[in-house]
């Protein structure tokens, strides 16, 4: 009888074990959906985690990882603690560091109980993969791993996370989620000459390879001042806002993987955090970039004609050859909002073109529980049949802008050409070549002279 008590218990204990166990690996997996972990370590088409995709950044490619718990190609090998250095310090368990890419200056907020549940989710429930991805290959001398020991130093903040409790419960959550595993300052926030970001100027937009991330800050006019709460929960759970705003390019990869998996407290929560972060540069006033434009078409001004000839308004026939059969011959978009209207439209209304172009370039694909969004892309492959190329772009963009945007915002051929190329690159290369060249010198004047006093 004794026996078979103490079995039984042992048989409760392992059952309560294993039920916590679950629990906690559920809660990684919430984790890493809430960390859009998949829209940067899975590539397209590739197995889940496996790493492998290109991560266009200022100064080069930065290739993804394996985070498979495979031990010959991923992290099967890492200890926990080694698994929280690579999350919130960007060191590899080699000792190796990461480059900022992976946004381990946001993952630093990740306490201690999370980092535990996201290593038992990926160790426990992710499937290995033997292959370990391509290595990175950076210009030197960013190809040296180790000079991120400076800039860490410089610009990675304290592990850990502290509640502000001047704050509500919810509010201190919704900055928990943007600061940390959202990471979106990582995309929202402008960056200086070293790529760390500006933190006086905090979700005031920035340009993310060939897109550009809007600022949205509360600003009633450069950001998202006019969205009520509400509003900001539907667009994470869509990728779109109709009359205002539709997720393309990075962000449509967090709306796919990522927002709209999260529970309705914590898209609430991020809402009314995001409610509170304002712009620190003086208001701006005038017109939102949800505001601009109205309806307009030139397809009278082609009739009798013969329609693929060029013309005085190519930027017109353009958009008549390609635009308006899904956005409207008015550029209004469709009644169930699918096709959404070019005006009142923050790709055309914005100060900054990237977006617009972008999507001409590279289309939108983006997948909710709404369905599936798709636009083709017009640019990608300059010799695919009706691909368009740097001039035609900036004729058609600019024509959209002037009839359905901001007027005033004007794009070149070399503007397409650089958005097409993956975006503006950074002087920080350069810069960092002519200091080594200059330093090294420096040494070698210095050697000489006292090479010349030994001999005197």
């Amino acid at each position: 009888m004794k026996r078979k008590l103490v079995t039984l218990i042992a048989v409760l204990a392992c059952g309560s074990a294993h039920a916590a166990d679950d629990s906690l690996i559920k809660k990684g997996e919430y984790l890493a959906v809430a960390a859009d972990c998949t829209a940067c370590h899975t590539a397209e088409g590739g197995k889940a985690f496996a790493g492998g995709k290109a991560i266009a950044s200022p100064v080069g490619d930065i290739i993804a990882t394996n985070i498979t718990p495979s031990a010959i190609g991923g992290i099967g090998h890492y200890s926990e603690q080694q698994f929280a250095d690579a999350l919130r310090k960007g060191r590899r368990a080699d000792g190796a560091y990461l480059y900022p890419a992976m946004p381990y200056t946001a993952y630093a907020t990740f306490t201690d109980e999370d980092i535990r549940a996201l290593y038992a989710y990926f160790m426990s429930a992710v499937s290995p993969v033997d292959k370990p991805a391509e290595a990175t290959h950076l210009p030197f001398p960013l190809n040296l791993r180790f000079s991120m020991l400076f800039w860490n130093a410089l610009f990675l903040k304290q592990p850990g996370y502290s509640e502000d409790p001047t704050h509500s419960a919810q509010w201190n959550r919704g900055r928990y989620l943007v600061e940390g595993a959202a990471h979106c300052s990582t995309c929202h926030t402008p960056r200086g000459y070293l790529m760390q970001e500006k933190a006086n100027a905090a979700f005031t937009g920035a340009q993310v390879g060939s897109w550009y991330a809007p600022n949205i800050t509360h600003d009633p006019a450069r950001g998202i001042g006019q969205w009520s709460q509400q509003d900001l929960i539907a667009y994470l759970k869509t990728g779109r806002l109709v009359g205002k705003a539709q997720a393309a390019g990075s962000m449509a990869e967090a709306i796919t993987h990522s927002f709209q998996y999260l529970t309705d407290n914590d898209l609430a929560a991020i809402a009314e955090y995001m409610a509170s972060i304002g712009d620190n540069a003086p208001s701006a006033g005038g017109v939102s970039r949800f505001a601009q434009g109205q309806p307009a078409q030139s397809l009278a001004a082609f009739r009798g004609g013969a329609f693929r000839e060029p013309t005085g308004d190519e930027g017109g026939r353009l958009f008549s050859a390609n635009c308006a059969s899904c956005h409207g011959s008015s550029g209004e978009g469709t009644k169930d909002a699918y096709y959404p209207s070019l005006f009142h439209n923050s790709a055309t209304g914005g100060d900054n073109p990237s977006n617009l172009i972008a999507t001409i370039l590279f289309g939108v694909q983006r997948r909710t529980a709404e369905g599936d969004v798709f636009m083709p892309p017009f640019g990608a492959q300059p010799n695919a049949l009706n691909s368009l190329n740097d001039v035609q772009i900036s004729q058609l963009s600019n024509w959209i802008l002037k009839h359905y945007g901001n007027a005033n915002v004007t794009v070149t051929e070399k503007q397409v050409a650089e958005i097409r190329r993956g975006g503006p690159s950074s002087p920080l290369v350069m810069l960092a070549q002519v200091g080594i060249g200059l330093g090294a010198a420096i040494v070698i004047v210095l050697l000489a002279w006292w090479f010349r006093r030994r001999r005197e």
